[in-house]
């Protein structure tokens, strides 16, 4: 009876140490729910001449609400069947899914996810899921499903010129009217700007554009811009322009000054007038008029200054006339018209 006992305590012990070190654990094992990703919620997709590209956002939770330190892979799920016999009840077909490297996650902010897609095929439609994991027992339940149908993108478009005015530019290109491969185009066209500010990076403007035209008004004087367009048939985006660089221009000189006076001295004659106030304000031009000559610049005043002394005047028997007009600090600058001229008092 003892040798009996003997042996079933120590078979009890060799099970607790199979069950708690055996298998390489120092503590009991976390259950999987501890560390399995909150499902992603905003996979999305890009058109491009090629394919399309999937975006997403990496989970930083668990669904338990735990903070996530690493995102061991995911799962990426394709289906595919041709568009007109696609029906909206019955089951996506996904096949097997391919898998993808995932990563750490940064402590702070988000990581984004993509997925280039090629080979597709005109007139199928796709679609996407994706799932995450933190482990091998620990993967997310299924992502958002995001479809479209593909056709042959359209050509990109050529000819893009902008022509810089006054807080605006003023773009144009060549209608597209042949698909990626030359093939004619039938459905409608439309097209996308995009605009880079100060060599930043690129953001859609103005909406799905009818006419292979656009003024951009938004456009500041002295920034620096660059542009592109795509042309889409439906939801399917073709290949992007040339690149082209372009600047508003300010072209709207300030007002011409005002209340102008001529004082003769002793040695020299003093025109003063009142200061404008545009603030892009750089100075002011002063002329002279003799008899009737043309008016001739004499010099230039720069701000806050509005007073210019004639070091070299006529002599008191001629008649002399000055003018003033503003100049802003555009390069090269708006010039205002001349003021009404100021005889000698």
């Amino acid at each position: 009876m003892k040798t009996m006992m003997q042996a079933f305590f120590l078979f009890c012990g060799w099970a607790t140490m199979l069950l708690l070190g055996g298998c390489g654990y120092k503590t009991l094992p976390v259950a999987p729910q501890a560390t399995t990703p909150r499902p992603i919620i905003d996979l999305s997709y890009e058109l491009t001449g090629e394919g399309a590209i999937l975006h997403w956002t990496y989970p930083k939770e668990t669904v338990t609400g735990e903070d996530l330190q690493e995102i061991d892979s995911f799962k990426l799920y394709r289906a595919e069947q041709p568009a007109d016999e696609y029906c909206e009840t019955c089951p996506i077909p996904f096949g097997n899914p391919i898998s993808l490297p995932g990563g750490l996650l940064p402590e702070k902010g988000s990581r984004l996810g993509s997925k280039e897609i090629a080979s597709l095929q005109p007139g199928r439609m796709y679609f996407f899921m994706l799932r995450s994991r933190s482990g091998w027992l620990a993967e997310s339940d299924d992502s958002n499903v995001v479809s479209f149908t593909w056709q042959t993108p359209p050509a990109a478009p050529t000819g893009l010129t902008a022509e810089a005015g006054d807080g605006q530019i003023s773009l144009r290109w060549q209608p597209v009217n042949t698909r990626f491969d030359g093939s004619p185009l039938r459905q409608p066209v439309k097209y996308q700007l995009s605009r880079s500010t100060d060599n930043g990076p690129f953001a859609q403007i103005g909406g799905q554009l009818m006419s292979p035209a656009y003024t951009d008004r938004e456009a500041k004087n002295g920034r620096k811009y660059a542009y592109k367009v795509q042309a889409l048939v439906g939801s399917v985006g073709g290949g992007f322009s040339l690149t082209i660089e372009a600047g508003a221009v300010d072209r709207t000189p300030p007002k011409a000054p005002s209340n102008i006076k001529a004082v003769r001295t002793a040695s020299s004659i003093k025109v003063y007038w009142d200061r404008g106030q545009e603030k892009d304000l750089a100075g002011y031009r002063i002329y002279r008029r003799l008899g009737d000559a043309a008016p001739e610049l004499l010099g230039k005043v720069l701000e806050p200054y509005n007073l210019f002394e004639d070091k070299n005047p006529p002599d008191k028997r001629s008649k002399a006339w000055y003018s003033v007009s503003s100049f802003d600090q555009s390069s090269p600058p708006n010039e205002s018209q001349r003021s009404p001229e100021a005889s000698l008092r």
